[in-house]
């Protein structure tokens, strides 16, 4: 990785960082590169019982033994904005990640009031507490998702992007525009990133290659949709978490010059992914051959909400900041899976 993550390479000393969804997947991969750097991050996380919250209370765990006095967590909604402003009252933060959301394309369709309230008054609400807090930088999460069924490969950060084909695509493009409106009123500096599908250890359990695993190592069917026609840009956790890291040492100047994404506000839009769309079928093999075990498959037709490929560009975030992903799929898999045998003891 070009991007140095030791702890000499920040600008700024001991930064005060707060990180919402920080029991989530990158949430607390990101807390442990940021306090491996020395710096002090303050966490929040409503808990919920999305997937198993065990697992999440693992992940605190892990951010507690390795932060010490220098992490501390407060279980809370930010889709709640007195409680948010209540318990946030007497923390002094310098930049906040904005990374909790209700994550999960097929979930928005089950249940879309859920989406609506953490993805969008919860997005505001963290605007409001930045603009409020006179924060320099919110980095926050988008998704690859907002792309929808663009046809254009790879998508870059200047493709239209308003043609979304579920409900989580259509909060996380409201994100962007919310946070757009932001910049323009209060010059507040922000950095949106669109993420593509990430992997690694401590992963999600809602996600493919986690559920993929979960079967073959227990000889359950795995459902393969689209009859296993469908393609991944699939990035290593340790490449996003690089990414994150640069991005949120860099916000965007307020110079009147176009940013990624189109705006002349201090307002950026980056993609951060792997720059390989891998064909689903080829990472069911590595699964294989990592688990030791032949998955039986089940061929399944499209899922609404779904789309076939994802491809990004990296060009933008590659220019700007140096970032270039370098796990395969060939040595991330394998990775994954000998974190998941350990993890659950298997």
């Amino acid at each position: 990785m070009v991007y140095d993550l030791s702890p000499d390479s920040h600008r700024m000393r001991n930064l005060k960082i707060l990180i919402t969804g920080a029991a989530g997947f990158i949430g607390h991969a990101l807390s442990r590169c940021l306090l491996a750097r020395g710096d002090i991050v303050i966490g929040i996380d409503n808990l919920n019982d999305y997937y198993q919250v065990s697992l999440k209370h693992a992940r605190i765990a892990d951010l507690r033994k390795a932060g010490g006095n220098r992490f501390t967590f407060n279980a809370l909604d930010f889709s709640d904005m007195t409680a948010l402003e209540r318990e946030l009252d007497a923390a002094q933060f310098d930049r906040i990640v904005h990374l909790g959301a209700q994550a999960g394309v097929r979930y928005s369709i089950e249940n879309p009031h859920a989406y609506v309230q953490a993805n969008l008054a919860g997005h505001l609400n963290m605007l409001e507490l930045a603009r409020h807090r006179e924060i320099d930088h919110m980095v926050y999460a988008s998704s690859s998702s907002v792309y929808g069924g663009n046809a254009k490969l790879p998508f870059a950060v200047e493709d239209r992007a308003d043609h979304p084909v579920s409900l989580y695509a259509a909060t996380k493009k409201a994100d962007e525009l919310m946070s757009e409106t932001y910049a323009h009123l209060y010059r507040l500096a922000l950095t949106g990133l669109r993420f593509f599908t990430v992997y690694g250890p401590w992963g999600r359990p809602d996600m493919m290659m986690w559920k993929f695993t979960d079967s073959i190592l227990k000889g359950r069917p795995i459902p393969v949709f689209n009859h296993g026609d469908m393609y991944r840009d699939f990035t290593y956790i340790d490449d996003i978490i690089a990414g994150v890291v640069a991005c949120l040492d860099s916000p965007p100047a307020d110079d009147g010059q176009e940013k990624p994404g189109g705006s002349v506000k201090p307002h950026a839009l980056y993609n951060i992914g792997n720059h390989r769309s891998e064909h689903l079928m080829k990472v069911i093999g590595l699964l294989e051959e990592a688990c030791g075990k032949k998955a039986e498959l089940e061929m399944l037709p499209m899922q609404p909400g779904d789309v076939h490929k994802t491809f990004a560009d990296i060009e933008a975030i590659s220019r700007d900041l140096g970032y270039r992903p370098t796990t395969s799929i060939e040595d991330g898999v394998p990775k994954f899976v000998e974190w998941f045998r350990t993890f659950n003891g298997m």
